[in-house]
C-alpha cells in the first residue's frame, strides 16, 4: 500500500510545486512586466486620460495615443500646436495615479 502512495505522491508533489513556481511570476511585477493589479490600474489611467482629452477643446483625442505602464503615461501622435502638446501633458499629469508622463507628441508641419 505504501509503495502505491509513494508511486503517485512524488509526481503529484512535483506537479504542485511546479505550478506554484510557474504561477508566482504572473502575480508579481518585474521591471518589464506588470502584475494583474498594475495592468488594471494602468488601463483605468489610460481611460481617464483619454476621457480628459475627449472633453478638452484644445486636445484632439483622435490624433493622440495614450499608453500607460506602471503609472507612466506615454503620449504619442501629432498635434496642430505647441499649446495642444502642452495641454495634453498637463491633462495626463492631472489624472490620479500618474507618476510620470513621456510626451512624444510631435508638431504637425506643412509638407
Amino acid at each position: 500500500m505504501n509503495s502505491k502512495i509513494s508511486k503517485y505522491a512524488s509526481p503529484l508533489f512535483l506537479s504542485v510545486a511546479l505550478i506554484g513556481v510557474v504561477a508566482l511570476p504572473a502575480c508579481s511585477s518585474t521591471p518589464n512586466r506588470e502584475s494583474v493589479g498594475e495592468r488594471v490600474d494602468d488601463s483605468m489611467i489610460t481611460t481617464k486620460v483619454k476621457a480628459k482629452f475627449a472633453a478638452d477643446k484644445v486636445v484632439s483625442a483622435r490624433a493622440i495615443s495614450v499608453e500607460t505602464f506602471k503609472g507612466t503615461v506615454q503620449l504619442s501622435g501629432f498635434a496642430d500646436s505647441q499649446r495642444e502638446i502642452d495641454q495634453a501633458a498637463q491633462l495626463a499629469y492631472s489624472v490620479n495615479g500618474v507618476t510620470a508622463v513621456k510626451n512624444d507628441i510631435r508638431l504637425k508641419t506643412g509638407g
